[in-house]
């Protein structure tokens, strides 16, 4: 088990590659297509709109155990509304994802989901008589330890967005902490 704070390491086998396409219709039904059809499973998958509204960015996290990540990209680099496409390193990019969870919350129970929660820095979104919905975002290791730790309470339902991510930001000897 990590502690609230530790990192999560990924399966060597699993990349991130985040991908800026043309924001139309079917885009991502094909990039989606060409995963499925070159066998490549994909382990996580966000979509959005970016701050240009005719492009968006979808992020996948893939295992690429059966087929090297250079291929892929390669392959996901010729579909025709593929603008750009980039592999993230771990170490090379900012990760984050969301997860809300409905939990049994008996009356003995309350204190240590709260303690959870604010251990974590989680949020209580909404109370019932015997459940308690929360919402956590983070990294995808903090995310799967906050899960762990719920699961003994009853998670009644969850729901995590997907990993999404940028490049980490360069810094000069000039730029302030």
């Amino acid at each position: 088990m990590h502690g609230a704070g530790a990192e999560m390491a990924r399966p060597v086998s699993y990349h991130t590659l985040v991908m800026l396409v043309e924001n139309k219709p079917g885009v991502l039904a094909r990039v989606a297509g060409l995963f499925a059809r070159r066998g490549f499973n994909i382990h996580s998958l966000a979509v959005a709109p970016t701050e240009n509204p005719a492009l968006s960015r979808i992020t996948v996290v893939a295992d690429t155990e059966s087929t090297p990540v250079d291929q892929m990209v390669k392959q996901v680099d010729k579909l025709i509304n593929v603008v750009r496409i980039d592999e993230l390193a771990p170490e090379d990019a900012v990760e984050q994802e969301l997860l809300m969870a409905t939990v049994r919350a008996g009356a003995g129970d309350r204190s240590q989901i709260l303690e959870l929660c604010q251990i974590f820095g989680a949020r209580v979104l909404n109370t019932g008589s015997t459940e308690i919905m929360v919402r956590l975002a983070g990294s995808p290791g903090k995310l799967d330890d906050f899960e762990d730790l719920l699961r003994p309470f009853g998670i009644v339902a969850i729901q995590r967005t997907g990993t999404v991510a940028l490049p980490r930001l360069e810094r000069s000897a000039a730029t302030p902490r």
